[in-house]
């Protein structure tokens, strides 16, 4: 799997900028990707070094579109602690 297969997109929310100042990034990553695939990832693709990572699944929500129900595809996150000091650049300023 090449790393931006894995890593989809950052996560940018309320939540996740509270967890910057903690030295933890929060992406979103393929379903079928596992903690080493990520960390591997994130090391590459931003020149950082990887303490920890924690994942998260959320499962599809039903949705009404008109009459009919639909269920939105499911998602899987990664908040990914860094070495103190590290910053990831792509986050800065948000």
């Amino acid at each position: 799997m090449n790393l931006h297969d894995i890593i989809r997109k950052p996560l940018i929310t309320e939540k996740a900028s509270d967890l910057q100042l903690q030295d933890k990034y929060v992406f979103e990553i393929a379903r079928t990707a596992n903690k080493m695939q990520v960390k591997d990832a994130v090391e590459k693709a931003f020149n950082v070094h990887v303490v920890d990572v924690n994942m998260i699944t959320t499962p599809g929500k039903l949705k009404r579109r008109g009459r009919r129900q639909v269920v939105t595809t499911p998602k899987k996150k990664a908040v990914v602690s860094l070495k103190p000091g590290d910053k990831i650049g792509y986050f800065e300023g948000v």
